[in-house]
């Protein structure tokens, strides 16, 4: 059997109704489930998604941390790579896998609509090769969602009409579930059946709206050893901590006493966030009295930043012989990016934002402006005032991005549809500088389409373009494809631009082929 081969399936996006928190409503559903299907696949595949809208809304699809090379056509970020998929319409992805193994995930990528519509992907290893590490019994998705009482499409747009911030999410969720801690949620918990002694994968997706989560498994170590579809040294710990985007392979040993045991996952706070606890049950198999109530973990405090910078900065490829690093040791491009939250005024102070502004995100002071067409097709089809290749390489203003007294002169951003074009193979590096402007400093995940990258180095406060860089892992950094920057800090990402296309960081970025 060739270790390569093209499948297809169907995507039929509609609405569906689902109670949870003692109350219900309709939800857009991918084929009515909530998460969506997994999606199966060797390393090399590719897979044909055909997309049916018969929901409400406009959608597109995005395949987060698939790299599609050569293949932007098919990532799916609206506005980006292609106009929405209008209800009614259908749309076929072609899903190229290269080099990516391990978890990865499927979401909307089109206002909130991800909020339900998402699901895991799996990419096992080719066949006739394994995992660099012994292979488990079974294996588990393990999916992280956010749950809101309202229609989440109506409170994005709320939020977007009024300038004001979003409502926080009323539960977080395990596998669709909001567990035990929740009203009307007990008899719903999701559970995972296990045999004393054996070890089990859990193949765990953040795709919570906004926040940092903390995971654990009461009286149970864990071994991280992949992450973004790529592997790392297993690391054994007691928790995780994952930000919104990302994926983690955890191995697991049932190697207690045989009972009930909760896993559980809470926020690692940012400025607005949701701090209920969402669970799930670890059961053993066999005969016991299970205890009435399950053993709880000692999650960390919502406020442990030690315990969220202590784990990430363990993290390190496996930079093993068939999974070797090729982290660029030399720089041709190097773009300092400042993250922020950012104000923009409104007609007669009239916004539920401070001071009656509209709250707005930027990436070097430019708050990215939606096109009337795709970025990508304009680029092709050569369609003029789209948008501008003038991105800036640094911010345009230079200024103590995380004191606590900022000037009022950066807190409103331009707004613009502003790219950066890059040479085809060159090496690039991206700092990504946290600011406090509003005081609303944050872990923040920022995504970058079309590629994986290394993250060479983090840390707090302001980055030092002559220091900082001594302190870099070149030998063994994580590869990944989603970075949470550091409250009141930065993140150093390298990477190789060779994968012509237009892909976006937020914001977008693009690279002309120029061979």
């Amino acid at each position: 059997m060739a270790s390569t081969h093209i499948s297809s399936i169907d995507f039929v996006l509609k609405e569906t109704t689902y109670t949870r928190l003692c109350s219900t409503k309709k939800i857009l559903t991918v084929n009515g489930k909530f998460p969506g299907p997994t999606l199966y696949v060797h390393k090399g595949d590719r897979l044909i998604v055909n997309v049916r809208n018969h929901g409400k809304y406009n959608v597109t699809i995005h395949w987060h941390g698939v790299k599609q090379p050569r293949n932007p056509w098919s990532d799916g970020p609206v506005y980006v790579t292609q106009c929405p998929i209008k209800p009614g319409a259908n749309f076929s992805y072609e899903i190229i896998f290269t080099t990516e193994e391990g978890t990865l995930w499927w979401h909307a990528h089109s206002d909130w609509s991800r909020a339900t519509v998402h699901g895991p992907i799996v990419i096992y290893p080719k066949i006739g090769t394994t995992y660099p590490f012994p292979k488990p019994h079974a294996e588990f998705p393990i999916v992280l969602a956010s749950w809101f009482k309202g229609d989440v499409m109506e409170i994005i747009q709320t939020a977007l009409e009024n300038g004001g911030e979003p409502n926080k999410s009323d539960a977080f969720t395990i596998n669709g579930q909001p567990g035990s801690l929740y009203n009307c949620s007990k008899p719903g918990t999701f559970k995972i059946m296990v045999d004393y002694g054996k070890t089990y994968l859990l193949r765990i997706i953040n795709s919570i709206m906004n926040e940092e989560m903390f995971f654990m498994v009461a009286q149970h170590n864990l071994t991280v050893v992949g992450m973004d579809g790529a592997y790392i040294k297993p690391l054994e710990t007691s928790y995780i901590m994952i930000t919104p985007g990302q994926t983690m392979d955890v191995l697991i040993t049932a190697n207690q006493s045989p009972s009930q045991y909760y896993m559980a996952a809470r926020a690692y706070a940012g400025v607005v966030y949701d701090n209920t606890t969402t669970t799930a049950i670890i059961q053993y198999n066999g005969n016991y009295t299970a205890p009435s109530t399950p053993s709880f973990p000692n999650l960390p405090n919502y406020t442990d930043i030690n315990a969220a910078t202590n784990f990430t900065q363990s993290l390190r490829a496996l930079a093993s012989m068939k999974h070797p690093v090729f982290v660029p040791k030399s720089i041709d491009t190097r773009l300092i990016i400042t993250v922020s939250v950012n104000t923009l005024p409104c007609a007669n102070n009239s916004c539920a934002g401070i001071n009656g502004t509209r709250f707005a995100a930027s990436l070097n002071n430019i708050s990215f402006a939606d096109p009337k067409v795709d970025i990508l097709q304009a680029y092709y089809k050569k369609i003029k005032g789209i948008y501008s290749t003038d991105f800036p390489s640094d911010p345009p203003f230079a200024f103590n991005y995380t004191g606590d007294v900022l000037p009022q002169n950066v807190l409103t951003p331009d707004k613009g549809t502003k790219v950066r074009v890059l040479t085809y193979n060159s090496s690039v590096e991206i700092v990504f500088q946290g600011t406090n402007l509003l005081q609303s400093a944050e872990n923040h995940p920022l995504h970058l389409h079309g590629y994986s990258f290394y993250l060479v180095g983090s840390g707090f406060g302001n980055f030092n373009n002559e220091t900082d860089p001594q302190g870099y892992n070149l030998v063994d950094p994580p590869e990944l494809n989603t970075v949470g920057v550091p409250k009141n800090g930065w993140a150093a990402i390298r990477f190789k631009a060779d994968n012509p296309g237009m892909f976006d960081i937020i914001l977008v970025l693009y690279v002309l082929h120029l061979d």
